[in-house]
């Protein structure tokens, strides 16, 4: 059985080189790259680039559908079939261009190796991170020891991270690493009084540095 086509191979390394060089991609991103292209030429048994019809694009989506993960034996998920896919059409994109493939590829081609838009849809969906409530971080560092000068700094970089990270979006804590849960007698604070004590815990915590005591009489 055809095991690979010298063309191919030899058309495959140019573009390797021209993602690591020309694109600045890692390796890691081109062995995927790679992966993708070794699925499509076992479907289409190893045939010459040159002899791509969108047929074969047609085909191998079906036949990807179908596929399961080797090590779950769970059908390939939509991030995998996205991302073969999106690899091929980039790579027969680029090949549509290069000397001896113009004649037989074009742009259009490669767009049949597309999802639906609504599998496409369900890829790239933005997934927002569950973040804590302004009230949920001010109750774990209500709950947390202040005992040692370790304790009370641990508690002011929380209060730290919680203004810088509210203010610019730096930083995400999400809820479970903080452990806490909602505070069931929803209290309300205002936002002044949240400040207040958000500045004694930053303040306690600055007091506790070697040196700092000192300065404060």
């Amino acid at each position: 059985m055809k095991k690979n086509s010298a063309p191919n191979e030899r058309i495959k390394r140019e573009y390797f080189i021209w993602l690591k060089e020309a694109k600045g991609r890692n390796e890691a991103s081109i062995d995927g790259v790679a992966k993708a292209l070794n699925r499509f030429e076992s479907y289409s048994k190893f045939r010459d680039f040159k002899k791509f019809h969108i047929e074969q694009a047609r085909g191998f989506k079906a036949y990807l559908a179908e596929q399961r993960n080797e090590r779950t034996s769970e059908p390939l998920s939509a991030a995998t079939l996205y991302s073969t896919l999106s690899a091929l059409k980039a790579f027969f994109k680029w090949l549509a261009d290069r000397p001896g493939y113009k004649s037989c590829i074009s742009h259009a081609d490669a767009e049949y190796f597309n999802l639906s838009e609504k599998e496409a849809r369900v890829v790239t969906a933005h997934r927002g991170k569950h973040s804590p409530t302004i009230e949920q971080i001010l109750h774990v560092l209500e709950s947390m020891p202040v005992q040692s000068d370790v304790e009370k700094r641990n508690r002011a970089l929380i209060a730290f991270t919680l203004l810088t990270g509210a203010r610019d979006g730096v930083f995400q804590i999400e809820t479970y690493r903080l452990g806490c849960r909602q505070n069931r007698a929803g209290r309300a604070r205002s936002e002044y009084q949240a400040q207040q004590d958000i500045h004694d815990v930053l303040l306690s915590g600055w007091r506790c540095r070697p040196g700092n005591r000192s300065r404060l009489g």
